[in-house]
């Protein structure tokens, strides 16, 4: 079973597979690692610009090791979870200084690397190294869990650990591997291909599924039910203000804790969320000659829904310093409106300051 699913896979992959994404058809682990990394958890139509502006600005390892945090977490805005940006820059470090600028070439050694899980560095040392190793991201869990019929939840320990078995006694033989030395660059890729095109969370296409004779699921009737869906957990909600100073076409940002929620990027000063409209700018020792009430909105994590109630106000003709602002005072800047687009902003910060400045309110 496990020599027919590793047989019809890389024949269909070879084929019917993707063979046009910018990070494929090269070895270089550089490449590799960057596009796995910006795969976790994101679509590949969203990764790609994202992935093609940071070979431009970082072509190689040094380069992004180089760069200061700040370049690589503007770079990512946008992307979301955003402890891949700081883990990414330092990976990059961590090559040049333990490793002399070269990746480790095995996976054991890869997972040694900051942000490199089992299965991002099992999918390194198979696409660049050829090593015979497994893989299970969250597409993969998905094939597998129909393939074999393994029920219960993928998230869970035991249930993880069945897939692995499953994913490493499917790997393509020694023989397999000795006759056809790309063999398992198209496998890995053909897993990857299959979660992503064909055995889709929702309304799989069975029928065009080259291992459907063999899949459990399939024969079962069960590709609906398989995977177990997770256990529904009820998302909490939180809420903030955000303050939106203006003055003389600058804006009053503040730079985030490097850990948690957006840490290292530029965003706005925050308030709780029933702070009264006339107390956002004596939060921060400013004066107001206006305010407004912004409509709130939600953006939604991972774990949780933020409701923002922002609050626009401009400030008097007299100029306020940073030297003036009274609290929090190292990390609080003025920044000129023409310069918001090269900082790292978080996206609904992004997004908000963009609908302000297209209705002509940054003044």
């Amino acid at each position: 079973m496990a020599f027919k699913l590793a047989t019809r896979l890389v024949a269909w992959q070879r084929q019917h597979g993707r063979h046009d994404l910018p990070w494929q058809n090269t070895k270089d682990p550089y490449r590799v690692w960057l596009s796995e990394i910006m795969l976790q958890q994101t679509q590949v139509a969203a990764v790609v610009p994202y992935y093609q502006r940071f070979m431009d600005r970082f072509p190689d390892v040094e380069a992004l090791a180089c760069a200061p945090a700040e370049d690589v977490m503007s770079l990512w805005a946008g992307l979301g979870y955003y402890a891949r940006a700081r883990n990414l820059h330092a990976c990059a470090r961590s090559v040049m200084q333990d490793w002399g600028g070269r990746f480790p070439p095995d996976a054991k050694r890869l997972a040694t690397l900051p942000g490199i899980g089992p299965s991002t560095a099992a999918a390194i040392a198979s696409f660049c190294y050829a090593e015979r190793i497994a893989i299970l991201d969250g597409n993969v869990k998905r094939v597998f869990a129909r393939y074999f019929a393994i029920e219960g939840d993928v998230t869970t320990k035991p249930v993880e650990q069945s897939l692995w078995k499953q994913a490493t006694d499917a790997l393509p033989t020694a023989i397999q591997l000795k006759r056809d030395p790309d063999i398992m660059t198209a496998y890995t890729q053909g897993l990857m291909d299959l979660g992503a095109t064909l055995c889709t969370k929702h309304q799989p296409a069975c029928l065009t599924c080259p291992i459907k004779k063999d899949c459990q699921a399939h024969i079962q009737g069960r590709t609906r039910e398989l995977p177990w869906p997770r256990a529904r957990k009820t998302t909490p909600e939180r809420t903030t203000g955000m303050l939106i100073a203006c003055h003389q076409g600058r804006i009053l940002l503040e730079k985030r804790p490097e850990s948690g929620i957006w840490g290292g990027l530029w965003s706005l000063p925050e308030v709780q969320s029933d702070t009264p409209v006339e107390q956002y700018c004596d939060r921060f020792g400013l004066k107001a000659k206006q305010t407004h009430s912004l409509t709130p909105f939600q953006h939604v994590f991972t774990h949780f829904r933020l409701t923002i109630f922002p609050v626009i106000a401009y400030l008097g003709s007299n100029r306020f310093t940073k030297s003036q602002i009274a609290t929090r005072t190292d990390r609080l800047e003025w920044i000129t409106v023409k310069d918001l687009h090269t900082l790292g902003l978080p996206a609904p910060v992004r997004k908000l300051l963009k609908g302000l400045l297209t209705d002509n309110m940054l003044g």
